[in-house]
């Protein structure tokens, strides 16, 4: 029964291609995951953030590899593997082996644990791929901070697959503030953060500064130096970023992230374009 569930689900996709269904796998997991650790009560103490985040509770078009979570309220005990056992056995309710990563990182400030399954694969009829030749294992990084930058507000939402569960989660300034705070920051480029960026630009959405200032001291090349970074300085410095970017290496990376009848919207990815969005967000930011 749970395998004709994902089996239905994954023909809801429509496929066209080994990546598409590639992509689709994975988010099925993903959504079994994060219904999983609802039912532990991970929610209690955690939310959910990230491009995964955006795709599942908000419907951004693009497919996302990793589930992202900040601690409510900071705290140094946090152990992530406290949830994994009601997790594992979500998992394999629906057909999944679920292989546990080493329990190592349990002391680290950013705790992270591997959901990854060769199993289940095997038990789907896909129209594209061929499991075993085309696609590698199913691998899921769950990832949590334990130590978040002050600032954040949540909210919650509901998800309804495979079950109607629900989920804490950033509040929308929150989670573009956290956003920008990689765009700024990260030391490579990704081009999924500036796919999203553009996503908050056409919804108008603010930004938690009071996150961002915080998030800018935390972790950066701005660590520590207790900067008041507010609308000027954030539009300043994000016209510095987007001069610096090399887009054929954002276009890259987003590409295998998106839907086929996408790709034409990257030929316009400069500098030029970039700095409109950034403009368009000026208009109607508040500080």
């Amino acid at each position: 029964m749970s395998i004709d569930l994902i089996q239905e689900r994954l023909n809801s996709y429509k496929c066209q291609s080994v990546q598409e269904e590639e992509n689709a796998i994975r988010e099925i997991a993903q959504e079994i995951v994060l219904g999983g650790l609802s039912r532990t009560g991970f929610f209690k103490y955690a939310a959910f953030q990230g491009g995964t985040c955006l795709r599942m509770i908000y419907g951004l078009e693009r497919f996302s590899e990793d589930l992202d979570f900040v601690l409510v309220e900071r705290d140094k005990n946090f152990d992530l593997n406290h949830y994994l056992e009601g997790l594992n056995l979500e998992l394999k309710a629906y057909g999944f082996d679920f292989n546990l990563k080493d329990r190592k990182d349990v002391q680290e400030t950013v705790q992270k644990q591997f959901v990854k399954d060769d199993s289940l694969v095997k038990l789907i009829h896909f129209k594209h791929f061929k499991p075993g030749k085309d696609t590698k294992s199913i691998r899921i990084k769950i990832e949590i901070d334990t130590n978040p930058p002050a600032g954040s507000k949540f909210e919650t939402k509901y998800h309804d697959f495979p079950f109607v569960y629900e989920v804490a989660l950033q509040d929308m300034p929150s989670l573009f503030a956290s956003k920008n705070h990689a765009l700024l920051c990260r030391v490579y480029v990704k081009g999924r953060d500036w796919y999203d960026f553009i996503w908050y630009v056409s919804r108008k959405s603010q930004i938690n500064f009071k996150l961002l200032r915080a998030a800018i001291d935390q972790q950066g090349p701005w660590k520590g130096r207790g900067l008041g970074a507010d609308r000027k300085w954030y539009l300043t410095e994000m016209e510095k970023r987007i001069k610096q970017i090399n887009f054929d290496e954002a276009r890259n990376d987003v590409k295998r992230f998106i839907r086929p009848n996408e790709l034409a919207s990257l030929e316009f990815w400069n500098t030029g374009f970039f700095l409109d969005r950034l403009d368009k967000l000026s208009q109607h930011l508040k500080q």
